[in-house]
């Protein structure tokens, strides 16, 4: 398929709209690639392509909605009749309707590389066979590989509307990602790494390996520690989850519903004057990257917070209508078969100049957090609680020290984004929403079962925050 071929199928539904009738079209195709090794060999490998289109109808501020997973001119002309049918039973809502060109201009980004439309399947084989290789010679204490997995895609979308929206985006990406068990004895650990990029030779093997088995490594021996008030750093890893999160809560939708504790505090400092968090799916390094959003409209640099203050909520066009603001292009849909929701698509904080290393120096004592659990379920959206189990290492005299787990972390988000201290230079993409880097976070509480080991309660870790 071409973006040609899908705006002319747009085209074709959107002509059958009747009078006073607002029609949008989305219509995606892609082809995906998965391939998985095991124990020298491909244990599992795909390659499909799919498509489809979903199409919304407003009448009256009634919304219908209806998809099928088929580009056939029959099917497709049926899509407009059930979404035409299916508003007929909605409740009027004077939001209700579809994006209207806003006149911002769409980014010219590199999105498509076509080393992977061209890439042949044995090369991407043998780099998933490669990557399994290398994860078990670099460290003895591997003793187990969980998934080595390799996957890609090359998908198109358009949206067409009778409001005078006609785009198409085409993107490449491709990871690569490694889960690895390790063990001394009886204790045994888990690791992984990533690598991202938009075409197989852009991946970096060797640091995907190298992350996942120092990851798994480092926690062997692991213990809990005594329960104090400490600061941590967030390997990015752990910060993009946590960016993650607080994006959420700058959603519009969040903050129509009432359902976020940001909601009336635009102007304000919400956050240390080191934190800028932006969207910016104009920055093409990154997994999210697009130059238009799921509504059509042009993508765009959007800060959440600035030098501590917030600045907006990411909108899409209806939450932009109910809040009596504009469209952010923050739409995001999971794929044809939804209706779109206002969203992060490429969340990153501003990064910082202090290396790693200087960051622990910085620390002093204290603890870094390389993986969390329950993270989702232990944050509360509306009041910004925070407690999620924690896997690390003890920071010692400004080193890495012993491992830790069975701890956990409490704090709220409002809390934590005023107590960063410093932000990293060691920016990571994954395969999400949100990158990454070190993040360091003071007057956390650890929660643990560990015995005292003299360290002072009451204590902040190292890192003045008053």
């Amino acid at each position: 398929m071409t973006p040609d071929e899908l705006l002319a199928i747009g085209d074709s539904i959107i002509a059958g709209a009747r009078p006073g009738e607002a029609v949008e079209a989305v219509i995606t195709w892609s082809r995906d690639t998965e391939a998985r090794a095991y124990d020298g060999e491909i244990e599992a490998f795909t390659s499909a392509e799919s498509a489809g289109v979903g199409v919304r109808v407003v009448a009256d501020g009634q919304l219908g909605f209806a998809y099928a997973g088929s580009l056939d001119p029959d099917i497709v002309g049926e899509v407009l009749e059930e979404a035409r049918d299916n508003a007929t039973f909605a409740t009027a809502d004077p939001t209700a309707g579809i994006a209207e060109p806003d006149g911002v201009a769409i980014p010219t980004l590199e999105l498509t590389d076509e080393r992977l439309i061209g890439a042949l399947t044995d090369d991407k084989l043998a780099l998933v066979l490669k990557l399994e290789a290398r994860v078990r010679e670099l460290d003895d204490r591997i003793v187990g590989v969980e998934s080595v997995d390799y996957g890609d895609t090359h998908s198109i979308g358009a949206v067409v509307s009778t409001a005078g929206i006609r785009t198409a985006t085409v993107e490449t990406a491709c990871s690569l990602v490694a889960s690895v068990l390790a063990a001394d004895g009886d204790d045994m650990t888990t690791g992984f790494g990533f690598s991202v990029g938009r075409h197989p030779g852009s991946l970096d093997l060797e640091q995907c390996a190298v992350d996942a088995v120092n990851r798994a490594v480092r926690m062997i021996g692991a213990t809990p520690m005594p329960t104090q008030r400490c600061t941590v750093i967030f390997d990015p890893w752990v910060t993009a989850q946590f960016i993650g999160i607080v994006a959420d809560m700058f959603s519009g939708d969040s903050v129509v519903k009432g359902r976020t504790p940001f909601g009336d505090r635009l102007g304000e400092m919400v956050a240390s004057e080191v934190v800028t968090l932006v969207d910016d799916p104009t920055d093409a390094r990154h997994w999210g990257a697009t130059d238009t959003d799921a509504e059509g409209l042009a993508s765009r640099r959007t800060p959440l917070i600035e030098a501590g203050r917030a600045k907006a909520f990411l909108h899409d066009s209806t939450t932009a209508r109910q809040a009596g603001a504009t469209s952010t292009g923050s739409a995001v849909r999971n794929g044809y078969r939804s209706t779109p929701v206002p969203g992060a698509q490429a969340i990153v904080l501003q990064p910082g100049t202090a290396t790693p290393d200087e960051l622990l120096a910085l620390v002093g004592d204290g603890v870094l957090v390389q993986e969390v659990s329950g993270l989702h379920s232990g944050v509360n959206p509306i009041s910004g609680d925070f407690s999620t189990g924690i896997e690390g290492v003890r920071i010692r005299n400004g080193r890495l020290a012993e491992p830790i787990r069975e701890v956990t972390i409490g704090s709220t988000i409002q809390k934590m984004l005023t107590n960063v201290v410093a932000v990293g230079n060691d920016l990571e993409f994954f395969p999400m929403e949100a990158a990454g880097v070190s993040l360091v976070i003071s007057d956390v509480t650890i929660s643990g079962g560990g015995a005292d080991d003299g360290a002072d309660d009451g204590a902040d870790g190292g890192v003045d925050d008053e």
